[in-house]
């Protein structure tokens, strides 16, 4: 099976050793992801722009695995507060009403007190027939 590493380029992932994603044969794992738009290292203070932000991150990170958000069959919410989640179902519904995932929140403390939601994903790249 082949295993290729993915890198937002984030300093993160240098500092605590891990990848923004792994694709191994068929299938990519997505790691937690924020709403930090990476290129200039800045968040929203809003959940909802911040859920936007971290599907938009994720997207690009499965575009360079050769999937896409229409792949996703798994996803893991994390907020801090999680009597928020329902605030952010309308970007949640705009990215996955279709592709309808298995999904499950989970409300813990995020690494950073700016982050308000965090995202992960494990998609199943479709084959081209």
């Amino acid at each position: 099976m082949t295993r290729k590493l993915i890198s937002s380029g984030s300093s993160f992932e240098q500092e605590i050793g891990y990848s923004r994603a792994v694709v191994a044969g068929e299938w990519v794992f997505v790691s937690g992801t924020t709403g930090f738009d990476y290129s200039s290292m800045t968040i929203a203070e809003g959940l909802l722009e911040q859920t936007e932000q971290c599907l938009k991150n994720i997207a690009s990170t499965l575009q360079q695995a050769g999937s896409s958000l229409d792949d996703v069959v798994r996803v893991t919410y994390v907020l801090p507060n999680g009597s928020e989640f329902s605030e952010c179902w309308p970007v949640l519904r705009k990215y996955f009403s279709e592709v309808r995932p298995t999904a499950m929140m989970i409300s813990a403390g995020l690494a950073d007190p700016r982050m308000r939601i965090e995202i992960e994903v494990t998609a199943l790249k479709q084959s081209k027939e």
